[in-house]
């Protein structure tokens, strides 16, 4: 359509230099009906126009009706307006469509079936429908026009100039109309003052009369046709004295044809929607109902989306309470980008469980609009992504394969196919080694792609024009909370209410009213359970303990105060519940959970199985659980809201608490839709009183770079990087880099001794110095400045490994020592190799059991232990408490260790066995296996980058394939699905779907009736989220089979006829 559009383009600004080009006339031709008199000027027009055109001697009067035309006397018999009737037929109907489809925009997002809908129709344009190219084509007319001496339409019929002409009049006077009356009843055209925000997306019903003469209005034009257009346009171009053209008529009939086709082409693609809701399908809004149950937006979500950042695609960082509603914002700007841009899209969150969550959230999205969600998080991800042909790519990543990803779209050209990066968590930037990598991707996208959207979003944010300055972003912020927020403090038996307004911060509000026996009071000197009791089970309630242990303890203590009505409460499903873990976990069950779970309460740690964790979010949310102990990873993970939260101390661990992580974890309090209010109580000791009060009335942390701080994952990984990508190779290019991060914006405060300079000189020496750079040679006449640098094998490999530097050098040499005598007859050498290097300090080994599980090993297996130098005597000795004389690294030792538990887990697939065999934690021996399977694919791309480990590369693949799924073979295609892991992959298969496509063409009303304790909600996601893997399966093989069938660019001309021949 575009390219026809703009040939049409071209010709029309031939002839008329200063009128718009074809691609912007209306393609209805509502009210186009003239009077005798309208008709009679538009033939002075037309006579006058041909005056205009270059000297050709005018024709003959010719009398005869039936001659007037020559071989355009037929309308019937003329081969063109065969297709004219096509091209009528479709117009009458384009109306009808466009008034349906645009009837979306005026009604409310929840209906399902509407009545007395406005007919506000506006009159499609095609500017209305333009994409990104169209406006370029159209603001750079200049270099499409082409000049009037070229006579590219000398030859033009005039009839049909006149068509054209006399359509694009009627269209101007129209398109004004029309754009007046959408302005008049546009919903986002109303100020917010006028029109209650929660009612952005309603229409009065008012408007039905007013549409309703729209609606005849728009009958009555349609009876005006294309043909009607041509025959008055030629009727009046053979009564002006049509002039007789050198070309032929063939020529004529042919490139009127061609004109008709394009036409054609632009009135067919118009009847797409694009429009309604914030530019996006009316569409995208019954699927946000349907999915998600969202009716309405808010007054803030509406003011943000209409900011004029937002509109020009400049960045933007926005910042509101937790519970606010800031995702949904993002993802409409996220499906703008996808959609009606085109482009692709990055989301960077910061947790696997929020990456996966999210994931299972947008598939269903992605295939109703004809996208794809793509997952980086663990060992999942493809370096560099599929480059697909038609549809665009949603990737969800951590903030670590966010990295990854970005580097590899450089390193191939096509960080610009990038539209939008949304960060989630945006504070997080100033928060460590993460926060360093965080830093580092954004610069990157800055430097390399002016055309690339940052948009970030955080709850807690302080010094935001530091974080404005590096983003070069606009801000907006408010305060706005679905539900009221109380604040309350807790000292001894009296509650206060937090008053920014008091002179101490706080106002009395209550005293606790709960009869004590002397055993609870000691039991519960802090009266937690006459907190809890307060509002559980008829409302949910979250309890914040500073420790894992300290969250198992309190949920056991609650239980043994709680009356027996509590067991009574949804008895049915906690059974169910219990049963459910029970059959994930091969009949085990926490002792705690197994007491705690009949009274509707449970813990909530990094101690929990991944299965464990999402059973108990599952039933939290379900009202099946109704009070949670857990520590403050909950307050920035998954979204489990409650209507009153308790912090049971104002520590996490030892270290008191700040300002964001109270916000975060009080921000879980009050659920939208369900509270009208939300309360949270922190309790403390008269010691830490002024302490609180400094808490709760001062402003958040800032947030300061950590590039420099942490060294080997910060600046010496992004100067690798810099070099490895060519974005920045020599030193003042680099320093120039520095400068524009987050940084360098605050380098002023961060560095007191050195200059930034000197920063960027120290690092790249070290680097030189480790061998993973080495400097160019120099002139002695060149500054210093000019100096460039090139990276070495060893460095382009840990870079595209991104292989923490500290490690990179011991990775080398224990892959090296490893080839000596590598051990395939099991996996337990190469298990050894994948061990996480920053788990092993961590490690303290059991030498009882380390001596027991060396004793199970075959003699191959314990030559693995003797190749790296530790010898059974050595562990005897250890478990027997002997003195040692001989030195042995510990950290061989230990990480040996590690891999005994990890070897022991893939033989078993079950965490329970093993945690119980070397006395560890389950939630331990979960994170090591994640981190296995994540250093296992790091290890991978090393591999990949230097020739001499040539025979890594297939035993690796398999191998983190393995550690990623760590169950039985037939498990693995079902838990390829996002959201699916042991414990439903199981009960998956038992019930019969063995595939990937079972699970997409499942009935997802089946599922919930076949599959235990599975919601609606969950069914429809796993259903989604499968036929979402199966058509990017599909589409990859497609692009794989077009690949090899397509003659290469390079391909010698002169050998194609004799290769056809063949």
């Amino acid at each position: 359509m575009e390219e026809g559009g703009s040939r049409i383009r071209r010709r029309v600004c031939v002839r008329k230099r200063d009128r718009p080009g074809l691609g912007c006339v209306p393609v209805t031709a509502a009210e186009a009906e003239k009077d005798d008199e309208e008709k009679d000027e538009e033939e002075m027009v037309a006579a006058s126009r041909r005056r205009r055109t270059a000297g050709v001697q005018e024709a003959e009067p010719n009398d005869s009706e039936e001659d007037m035309f020559g071989d355009y006397d037929s309308f019937t018999e003329n081969s063109f307006l065969a297709q004219v009737d096509d091209l009528d037929q479709k117009r009458m109907q384009l109306p009808e469509h466009k008034k349906h489809a645009t009837n979306f925009a005026s009604t409310d997002l929840g209906s399902e079936s509407v009545k007395n809908k406005p007919s506000i129709a506006p009159v499609g344009t095609f500017a209305d429908l333009k994409t990104d190219k169209h406006t370029e084509n159209q603001s750079g007319r200049e270099d499409v026009t082409v000049e009037a001496g070229a006579g590219l339409l000398y030859d033009v019929p005039s009839s049909q100039v006149l068509y054209f002409e006399n359509l694009q009049n009627s269209s101007d006077d129209l398109g004004d109309q029309s754009t007046k009356e959408r302005d008049r009843n546009s919903p986002y055209h109303k100020t917010l003052n006028e029109e209650s925000p929660h009612n952005l997306i309603e229409q009065p019903r008012q408007n039905d009369e007013s549409s309703s003469k729209v609606g005849t209005s728009s009958d009555v034009n349609r009876r005006k046709s294309v043909k009607d257009h041509l025959k008055s346009a030629m009727t009046g171009n053979a009564k002006a004295q049509t002039p007789v053209f050198s070309r032929s008529k063939h020529l004529k009939e042919t490139l009127l044809s061609e004109e008709m086709s394009v036409a054609k082409k632009t009135i067919e693609s118009s009847s797409h929607d694009l429009g309604p809701f914030y530019s996006l399908p009316s569409k995208v809004r019954d699927l946000y109902f349907q999915f998600k149950g969202i009716e309405k937006l808010y007054e803030w979500q509406h003011t943000c989306l209409t900011l004029n950042s937002v509109q020009e695609r400049k960045n933007l960082i926005y910042s509101l309470p937790t519970s606010g509603g800031k995702t949904l914002v993002a993802e409409i700007i996220m499906l703008q980008e996808l959609l009606c841009q085109q482009k692709d899209v990055l989301m960077i969150l910061p947790y696997v469980a929020i990456v996966q969550e999210k994931i299972s959230g947008l598939s269903s999205f992605g295939i109703e609009l004809g996208f794809f969600v793509e997952e980086y998080a663990g060992s999942k991800g493809r370096f560099p992504p599929t480059k697909r042909r038609g549809k665009k790519s949603l990737y969800i990543a951590t903030i670590e394969k966010g990295h990854s990803l970005v580097n590899s779209l450089i390193e191939t050209g096509r960080v610009s196919s990038l539209g939008l990066v949304v960060v989630d968590e945006l504070h997080m930037i100033g928060e460590g080694s993460r926060g360093a990598i965080l830093e580092m991707t954004l610069a990157k996208i800055l430097y390399t792609s002016k055309t690339t959207q940052i948009i970030g979003m955080s709850a807690t944010l302080n010094n935001v024009e530091d974080l404005q300055e590096f983003l070069q972003a606009e801000y907006y912020t408010n305060q706005f909370r679905p539900v009221e927020l109380k604040e309350y403090l807790k000292i001894n038996d009296t509650i206060y209410e937090v008053d920014s307004k008091a002179e101490n911060g706080m106002t009395f509000s209550r005293l606790l009213n709960y009869k004590y026996s002397d055993t609870l009071k000691k039991m519960d000197p802090d009266h937690l359970v006459a907190l809890v009791t307060e509002v559980i089970p008829k409302y949910s309630c979250l309890v914040f303990c500073p420790t894992k242990k300290n969250c198992e303890n309190v949920a056991d203590m609650i239980c043994k105060f709680l009356s027996k009505e509590y067991l009574k409460h949804k008895e049915k499903e906690k059974y169910e519940v219990l049963k459910d873990l029970r059959n994930m976990s091969s009949g085990n069950l926490c002792p705690v959970l197994k007491r705690t779970i009949p009274f509707g309460v449970a813990y909530h740690h990094g101690g929990l199985t991944s299965d464990e964790r999402k059973l108990l979010e599952e039933a939290y949310s379900a009202g099946v659980l109704c009070l949670f102990t857990c520590t403050s990873t909950l307050a920035a993970g998954v979204n489990l809201p409650a209507r009153r939260v308790i912090l049971r101390a104002p520590y996490v661990a030892k270290e008191f608490l700040k300002r964001n992580q109270y916000k975060q974890m009080i921000g879980r309090a009050g659920r939208a839709g369900i509270d009208t209010v939300g309360e949270s109580i922190l309790i403390l000791q008269e010691k830490d009183k002024q302490q609180v009060l400094e808490l709760i009335t001062g402003p958040m942390e800032n947030c300061y770079s950590h590039l420099v701080q942490e060294f080997t994952k910060g600046i010496h990984t992004l100067f690798l990087s810099l070099i490895g990508l060519k974005i920045a190779t020599s030193l003042g290019d680099i320093y120039q880099f520095m400068n524009g991060t987050l940084f360098g914006v605050q380098q002023k405060v961060l560095l007191k001794e050195k200059s930034l300079w000197e920063v960027t000189v120290e690092s790249l020496r070290y680097l030189t110095e480790k061998g993973l750079l080495q400097k160019d040679s120099i002139h002695k006449s060149e500054e210093e400045a000019q100096c460039s640098f090139h990276i070495t094998k060893l460095g382009r490999a840990s870079f595209k490994g991104t292989i923490d530097l500290a490690y990179c050098n011991v990775l080398y040499k224990d892959l090296e020592k490893g080839l000596e005598g590598l051990v395939l007859e099991s996996l337990f050498h190469l298990i050894y190799l994948t061990t996480p290097y920053d788990l092993v300090s961590q490690c303290e080994p059991n030498w009882m059991i380390y001596f027991w599980q060396f004793s199970q090993l075959s003699p191959a297996e314990q030559n693995v232990a003797a190749l790296l130098g530790v010898s059974e005597s050595f562990i005897g000795k250890k478990a027997s408490g002997q003195a040692i004389k001989k030195k042995v690294d510990k950290d061989i030792v230990n990480r040996l260790y590690l891999s005994f538990v990890l070897y022991t887990l893939l033989k078993e697939t079950n965490i329970w066995s093993v945690s119980e065999k070397f006395n560890l934690p389950r939630g331990y021996v979960q994170n090591l296996l994640t981190g296995a399977a994540s250093f296992s694919s790091c290890v991978l791309h090393f591999c990949e980058e230097l020739e001499e480990f040539w025979v890594y590369r297939a035993l690796l693949v398999e191998l983190t394939k393995k550690l990623t799924y760590c169950v039985k073979a037939e498990l693995v295609p079902l838990m390829e699905v996002a959201g699916v892991l042991e414990g439903r992959a199981r009960q998956l298969y038992n019930a019969g779907y063995r595939s990937l496509t079972h699970l997409a063409n499942a009935n997802p009303e089946v599922l919930i009736g076949t599959i235990d304790h599975l919601s609606r909600r969950q069914a429809k996601q796993i259903v989604s989220s499968a036929k979402m893997l199966l058509h990017e399966k599909a589409e990859a093989l497609q692009e794989e089979v077009e690949e090899l069938l397509r003659v290469p660019s390079d391909f010698p001309g002169a050998v194609a006829p004799s290769i056809e021949k063949a």
